[in-house]
């Protein structure tokens, strides 16, 4: 059977496209929000809804249908009741056999297959794009671990929140209008009894869900912060064992779970009273409708048959309140945790790529920095006043003190911050009017901090061009010299060599073998300029010697930027700018700066002597 329904149970799991792309921003108010997730769902949505509601007045139909029988059982007794009820039988059993199977079926396969396999992908690959759009300054400033799970928070309770109201929200509401139809077509004071349950029932409701929603925002925020700072101490792993501060750790991830603690401790407190008040109240209904129902039995208002109907009805609302409330109360809960991940992730982009900005064709490689200044919005710091044109192909290294703004030049060029004066331009294009990834795409870089995914070797330096094919990935590798230790790495899962899986921020791997593996991947970039950052820092002499001559055979025909900490990586540079506080001082060749005994031959002669004082030169 679940085979031949292989091609309907197919068409509606492509009702919702799980992957499409939001119109604009995400808003920072809840409804808005909401639906800028759900976008292009909603007609799904309401069809799920739809069904769910019908399923709910199915429900009141079933205590109808108990109480025909009932009444007719009583009047046509028991000899020839079969023969003489023949249409009520057969409706009966198509109710129960046909109907009901069919509705609830179908209200399961939206709630199973429909709804929450596309709705949780959708919402979160919407937010995770919106995330990949911040500035670095936006990862900077929070947890990555955190940053992750509040996508995953407000996806999961969002998804939630939709099931939940369809489920029980469409569901209840539907059986409520029709049990309060069914019972004024009774006796309208049962009716009116129902009517005046529902509105206290309501203002329980009103005054408990607001704020077990707000408790519950505080709870989700308290969580998140415990992830976060577990996930900080883990990432950090080594650091924590080599100081031995593993109590101090413990310490403090305590911290934060006891305000976690306290937050449950809350939720918890007003939930109990909420199910307290709620059983009370349910409680009331099945009393007050049936003894009712049994008064007006009395004066002849009301059938036998009826009183079931009415009994069966407040039974299954009685057994229902508690089940909505505390859907109601999970709702809420997950609104809370909406609104909580919609605070952090919501952030508008604080670099965006213009209105109009174009792509960039293979760029030439001619770099200008004009009057530039950039101080990270505080009085000082960054470079102030830079006016700088680096010619294509031509070989630049930078050198300064510590904080003097070499690197913030490069981050500049990279455009992962915007300049607060001047400007920078690729091309004599300001790299402002540029597409962010296009001019990106431009500009090869390998930095001390080498950056690895825990994804194998292979992954790791086809990165670099991801449509590149293998021969060129082992080429690039060899050039870098990463061949030969690559093909010796095995992970714990017993991949080896270029399958190997190189750990989070490629912790397996020793300083100068991810700053070879960054070099593989920056040598199959093959882009026009190329920025290094300490780039053979963590390489010992012997390997470094090896990869100079491949770096000068990579640099050929390339506008290349170096920073270095070993000026002598630097002296073969056409041309060497010396920075300090934010502006340039030197600017000449190896042996022109040298022969000018100023900043540049200070840092030399201390190298030259044995004495590695570059502590003030390295940023």
């Amino acid at each position: 059977m679940i085979r031949a329904m292989q091609p309907v149970l197919h068409w509606l799991s492509a009702l919702i496209d799980g992957f499409a792309h939001a119109d604009g921003p995400p808003p920072r108010a809840l409804w808005p929000f909401v639906r800028w997730c759900l976008s292009g769902a909603w007609p799904v949505i309401l069809v799920a809804t739809l069904l769910s509601g019908l399923a709910g007045v199915l429900e009141v139909g079933a205590a109808w249908l108990l109480g025909v029988v009932i009444d007719t059982t009583l009047s046509s007794g028991p000899e020839g009741y079969f023969a003489a009820n023949a249409g009520l039988i057969v409706f009966y059993a198509a109710f129960y056999l046909l109907l009901r199977p069919l509705f609830f079926g179908a209200s399961a396969a939206f709630n199973g297959i429909v709804l929450p396999p596309n709705l949780a992908p959708l919402i979160q690959s919407r937010l995770h794009r919106w995330s990949l759009g911040h500035a670095v300054s936006f990862f900077d400033n929070d947890f990555a671990g955190r940053i992750a799970q509040k996508q995953m928070q407000t996806a999961t309770a969002l998804v939630n929140v939709v099931t939940e109201v369809i489920n029980a929200g469409a569901f209840a509401v539907a059986t409520m209008i029709g049990a309060v139809a069914m019972l004024l077509a009774i006796d309208w004071r049962i009716g009116l009894m129902l009517l005046v349950w529902t509105v206290g029932y309501g203002f329980m409701i009103r005054w408990f869900l607001p704020r077990i929603r707000q408790r519950s925002k505080t709870r989700a925020a308290a969580r998140a912060n415990v992830t976060g700072q577990i996930v900080d101490t883990i990432t950090n792993i080594k650091t924590v064992k080599l100081f031995g501060h593993t109590e101090y750790e413990d310490e403090t991830a305590l911290g934060a779970m006891r305000g976690y603690r306290e937050a449950a401790l809350a939720f918890g407190y007003l939930s109990t009273g909420f199910r307290f008040a709620l059983m009370a109240t349910a409680g009331a209904l099945p009393v007050a409708l049936v003894l009712m129902a049994v008064a007006l039995w009395q004066i002849g208002a009301v059938t036998a048959g009826e009183i079931a109907a009415t009994g069966a009805v407040a039974m299954r609302i009685a057994q229902m309140t508690g089940w909505v409330s505390f859907t109601l109360m999970a709702v809420y809960s997950n609104i809370g945790e909406v609104e909580d991940g919609m605070r952090t992730l919501t952030p508008p982009h604080q670099l965006t790529d213009a209105e109009g900005a174009v792509d960039l064709p293979e760029a030439r490689g001619r770099i200008a920095f004009e009057n530039v200044s950039f101080a990270y919005g505080r009085e000082a710091g960054g470079v102030d006043g830079i006016d700088l044109v680096v010619e294509p192909g031509q070989k630049l290294g930078i050198v300064g003190a510590s904080g003097a703004g070499k690197s913030t030049l490069v981050a500049l060029l990279l455009r992962l911050y915007d300049t607060e004066a001047g400007r920078v331009t690729l091309d004599g294009v300001d790299v402002r009017t540029l597409k962010q990834d296009s001019l990106r795409r431009q500009i090869a870089m390998v930095t001390q901090d080498t950056a690895m995914f825990n994804r194998s070797a292979y992954d790791n330096i086809l990165y670099g061009r991801p449509d590149a094919t293998e021969a060129e990935v082992y080429a690039a590798a060899r050039r870098a010299e990463a061949h030969e230790f690559i093909e010796g790495l095995q992970d714990h899962r017993g991949r080896t060599g270029y399958g190997a899986f190189l750990g989070e921020r490629g912790v397996k791997l020793s300083g100068g073998q991810g700053q070879r593996i960054a070099l593989a991947r920056a040598f199959l970039k093959d882009a026009p300029v190329l920025v290094l950052d300490e780039a053979t820092s963590a390489l010992d002499s012997e390997v470094e010697a090896a990869i100079q001559d491949t770096l000068a055979q990579v640099m050929e025909g390339k506008t290349v930027i170096a920073i270095a900490h070993r000026l002598s990586t630097l002296s073969s540079m056409d041309r060497i700018i010396v920075l300090d506080r934010g502006r340039i001082v030197e600017d000449g060749d190896h042996d022109s700066l040298l022969a000018a005994g100023g900043l540049y031959a200070r840092y030399w002669n201390r190298q030259s002597g044995g004495f590695l004082g570059m502590q003030d030169a390295a940023e």
